[in-house]
């Protein structure tokens, strides 16, 4: 049987590796060695080392929960959220939004603003 040493003492994993060991474990020990392992999130069967990888990559943090991950770009809406009440408030002067909005009172005036919903050439042709 295999037995794993921790710092401070040495634990017996009462899981048969070999086939042979098989026959010197009780049913219910094997069981009772399962269900342990299960309980505290250990592999439940014995699995080789390329199945341990992947057992590891499972055990660790997602990627896009690390911090690292999510906090590499900057938060740009935020920025934007900030920007726009400062814009409001008169502490920020963006001038391209400053001109898409005079752009859209001269249409406007002109009568060439986009109608309301409802309201356009295909609505009109139904009435």
């Amino acid at each position: 049987m295999a037995t794993e040493s921790s710092p401070g003492r040495s634990v017996c994993l009462c899981v048969p590796t070999l086939a042979w060991e098989m026959s010197n474990v009780s049913n219910y020990a094997l069981r009772m060695a399962r269900l342990s392992a299960q309980i505290f999130g250990e592999v439940v069967r014995p699995t080789d080392s390329k199945s341990m990888k992947v057992v590891k990559l499972f055990s660790e943090q997602p990627m896009a929960k690390k911090k690292e991950v999510y906090s590499w770009y900057p938060p740009h809406n935020t920025y934007y959220a900030l920007m726009k009440k400062l814009r409001y408030f008169g502490l920020y002067r963006d001038e391209h939004q400053d001109f898409k909005e005079e752009m859209r009172r001269l249409k406007k005036l002109r009568g060439k603003e986009k109608p309301k919903k409802g309201e356009g050439k295909r609505a009109l042709k139904k009435k």
